[in-house]
């Protein structure tokens, strides 16, 4: 074995391992903190084990959703709010797993820099595994790549990747039909879909994110991270409850794209615009922007985060239950005969 006493290191390349280490122990309580029926290793392996029978199934039907949170990313480095981000993250993938009718089991992160910082990272983390928990999900691995020359100094990427189950035979979209109801639940904002319509608003605004929100009590920034609203805990209640024929979650694309995939051929949905009071926030990018009301309701949430489709004669207590659960309910109107979204009303910005 030769020795190069004056040889390069791997440190010196711009690759610190021993920062990796110390990120990874920082994490391992926030990890712990997640754990559920179910969970059977910790982190550093080289994988992560789960036991689907702890977990009480018996003929389970894996679902699996992947994601990231998109350019909000940047508003995140810009500011250098990085606690919610990870929130934002999970929600993305596991708000998607309960439309398939799918209990979110477990959840790994993937999160890639030029130069790991280890505090910025874990706070990253650390979000992440804050929406773990409030979803009943646990976080059982993740990989963290420090990759100098890939990325611009303090820049960063994110994704995530959510694994549920379901007993066989209990998968959604079923038994959608014609005068089923559509149950919308509020959104808690932008969540994180269509930021860089957000970012152009904001520079044809003239504003920067360390100013006053013209729509809330914080600085724009901040404003404008409040993170994705996790649906999981409130919406399996009520698919157990019985009733609920299908769930959309509304993200890119708003209610118009979103809806008509948990539609069957041949039936479309009626919605009155009227029967909710949007975020402020989405007022303002309407006024702001100039933003016709189609182009918003194709881009954004505009208040919706979510759509129960449910039979008629269990939309009053899917809409109880859900409200016992925290969540603000609205009656958007019903399935009709025909393809896509049609709108009545206009909204109140």
């Amino acid at each position: 074995m030769t020795d190069a006493k004056n040889g390069l290191t791997y440190a010196q390349a711009g690759v610190d391992i021993d920062a990796g280490n110390a990120l990874v122990d920082r994490i391992k309580p926030a990890a712990r903190a997640t754990e559920r029926p179910g969970t059977m290793s910790g982190l550093g392996g080289f994988g992560a084990l789960f036991d689907l029978k702890a977990a009480g199934y018996s003929d389970p039907v894996l679902v699996a959703a992947t994601d990231g949170v998109g350019t909000k990313l940047r508003l995140a480095i810009d500011t250098g709010q990085l606690d919610t981000v990870g929130v934002d993250l999970v929600a993305m993938c596991v708000n998607d797993l309960v439309c398939q009718g799918a209990e979110p089991l477990f959840f790994l992160d993937y999160f890639a820099t030029g130069k790991l910082v280890t505090d910025e990272a874990a706070q990253i983390i650390e979000g992440i595994a804050v929406g773990c928990r409030a979803s009943g999900t646990a976080l059982i691995g993740g990989e963290t790549a420090e990759m100098p020359g890939m990325y611009h100094a303090g820049d960063f990427d994110l994704a995530g990747f959510a694994v549920g189950a379901m007993e066989r035979g209990h998968d959604l979209p079923r038994n959608v039909a014609e005068g089923d109801v559509l149950l919308g639940l509020a959104s808690d904002g932008v969540h994180s879909n269509g930021f860089s319509l957000v970012r152009r608003v904001a520079e044809h605004a003239g504003l920067t994110w360390d100013d006053a929100a013209p729509f809330a009590d914080a600085t724009l920034g901040a404003a404008l991270l409040t993170p994705t609203r996790l649906y999981v805990l409130s919406v399996l209640a009520a698919v157990r409850a019985g009733g609920v024929h299908a769930l959309a979650h509304i993200t890119g694309g708003g209610l118009t794209e979103n809806l008509p995939r948990v539609l069957p051929e041949g039936l479309g949905a009626q919605i009155d615009l009227t029967a909710w009071q949007p975020n402020p926030v989405f007022g303002w990018l309407a006024r702001a922007g100039g933003v016709a009301e189609g182009e918003m309701l194709k881009t954004f949430n505009c208040g919706i985060g979510m759509v129960l489709v449910c039979a008629p004669d269990r939309a009053e207590a899917l809409t109880a239950l859900l409200t016992d659960a925290g969540e603000t309910v609205s009656r958007l109107g019903t399935v009709t005969p025909g393809a896509g979204v049609r709108y009545s009303g206009a909204i109140s910005w």
